[in-house]
């Protein structure tokens, strides 16, 4: 087996995608499990996920993604390959002022069992040795809690809020919320350092180029919101009330009728909860939010490609 750099093309990037849906296929196989945005380092001495770890459908339908983290994290982002030069695993990582993020970490069915997962991990902690704090979303697989909890993460039970939009019971926002762009960088940045121990820093201008961005900002605080496709992909706020005025202006703006989801939703997001249930959404459990030195942010909602 053979480890490289992920290198910003689209040769790696389609190798990646390949690699992370024949894993994400093999999901409900037993004995299969998935994580599917950051974690931190396995501590020393213990072993880490682990050999069969294949990565929830939306991350591997990001060829743009592994191209930004194969271009801000070059040490971060390794494809695994065989004797025939055929991609059979990868990992896609980031270290964020000391937050490192795993964002995707896939190998073949066929190939796992075989330590692909194991040394492609490895690789990928030692890029973020050094790091205090980690993040990560795993689905609600059996397997999830028993490797997260072997790599030394706590377990936060997560939810998500799913369903048709209906504005009728749903107050209009208690504030100003604006388009937001490349200007609000540094607002969000300091929301971030705020909520997560780290600034996102060049994500934003990824997410920025795929996603609809609002933002408020006055006296009291900031806040802001990325919106993609059917689903808020990332929330971060100062303060509850802030993330309500967002979150309901988000829902606002996907409209009446259209169906939505709000995920990663932990005990704690009950703000979110009671804006998505007044909008008509339908809360289920839907995993884990997986966390190494830090508490659960709040008010916040990860994204799955940058927790």
């Amino acid at each position: 087996m053979l480890l490289r750099p992920v290198r910003d093309r689209d040769e790696d990037a389609e190798a990646v995608r390949f690699v992370a849906r024949a894993a994400y296929a093999g999901l409900a196989a037993p004995g299969t499990c998935a994580v599917g945005a950051a974690a931190g380092p396995p501590p020393p001495g213990r072993g880490p996920f682990g050999p069969r770890v294949p990565l929830p459908a939306p991350a591997a339908e990001r060829p743009l993604h592994t191209r930004h983290l194969a271009r801000t994290d070059p040490h971060g982002c390794l494809l695994a390959e065989d004797a025939a030069g055929r991609p059979v695993g990868a990992v896609l990582s980031t270290r964020r002022e000391g937050t490192w993020a795993l964002s995707l970490l896939a190998v073949l069915p066929e190939a796992q069992g075989r330590g692909v997962g194991t040394e492609l991990l490895r690789r990928a902690a030692a890029y973020g040795r050094g790091c205090l704090r980690g993040i990560a979303c795993g689905p609600p697989h059996p397997a999830v809690a028993r490797v997260c909890r072997r790599a030394g993460f706590e377990l936060h039970p997560a939810m998500r809020l799913a369903g048709t939009v209906s504005l009728a019971r749903l107050a209009a926002p208690d504030g100003a919320v604006a388009e937001g762009g490349p200007r609000d960088r540094d607002l969000m940045d300091s929301v971030d350092r705020r909520l997560r121990g780290g600034a996102h820093g060049p994500d934003h201008e990824e997410l920025l180029r795929h996603c609809r961005l609002l933002v408020t900002d006055g006296f009291t605080g900031s806040g802001y919101c990325y919106l993609r496709g059917d689903r808020v992909e990332l929330l971060a706020a100062t303060s509850r009330r802030l993330a309500v005025r967002l979150l309901t202006a988000a829902l606002g703006a996907f409209g009446e009728g259209r169906r939505v989801l709000v995920p990663h939703l932990t005990a704690g997001q009950q703000w979110a909860v009671d804006v998505g249930l007044a909008a008509g959404l339908e809360a289920a459990c839907a995993g884990w939010l997986c966390l190494r030195g830090m508490r659960p942010p709040s008010p916040y909602v990860p994204s799955e490609a940058f927790p």
